[in-house]
């Protein structure tokens, strides 16, 4: 990453425990701050615009709970979508039931939204990484076996591909890392447009 701003100080708007795992794999300085929105789609947003507002949104979020001019504020939000339908997290076991029920033997996208607002400038910088899901049949017991270890409550779609539904998974077309719920590489395309 020579020549790229990595020794900036990066505010990760977000709590997931996975996205920071991965920035940190990246070799970045980061603080974490969790921002509190409405995650809930407009009336007729279509999955990308969703994602891409989100992490926008976050990283402004981020930047007036944390201010800096020199910091870059990273946002990002994760989902799933069969066609324009949006699957976000489940509100409860049921829920998360429905939804697994719906990607069974199904091709879905995962889409991230990833947004960098710049401390300096205050210009905001985002991307929507797609990539393709396709899932075997599940039995009613495998998805309701699932549900009940509770790794599902807090997944976009109702699942965690680098957890316990690994298994579910026949192929996937594109970025793996984006279905775990960061696209280092969509984020580094956008690093070099802060420099």
């Amino acid at each position: 990453m020579s020549g790229w701003p990595v020794r900036r100080t990066f505010v990760l708007a977000s709590a997931s425990p996975r996205r920071s795992e991965i920035v940190r794999a990246m070799g970045l300085r980061f603080r974490v701050v969790s921002t509190e929105l409405d995650e809930a789609p407009r009336p007729h947003e279509k999955p990308a615009p969703h994602v891409r507002r989100l992490a926008r949104e976050k990283a402004v979020a981020a930047r007036s709970l944390r201010p800096s001019r020199t910091a870059l504020f990273v946002g990002a939000d994760t989902i799933v979508a069969i066609g324009s339908r949006i699957l976000g997290k489940p509100a409860s076991a049921e829920d998360a039931v429905s939804m697994l029920r719906r990607l069974s033997g199904r091709t879905h996208q995962v889409l991230t939204g990833v947004a960098i607002l710049d401390g300096r400038n205050g210009r905001v910088h985002s991307a929507v990484e797609v990539t393709e899901v396709r899932f075997r049949s599940l039995s009613q017991r495998e998805i309701v076996g699932y549900v009940r270890t509770g790794e599902p409550m807090d997944k976009a779609g109702a699942y965690a591909i680098q957890g316990g539904a690994a298994t579910f998974v026949d192929w996937i077309r594109g970025n793996y890392l984006n279905v775990v719920g960061f696209p280092a590489t969509s984020f580094l395309r956008l690093l070099r447009r802060t420099h």
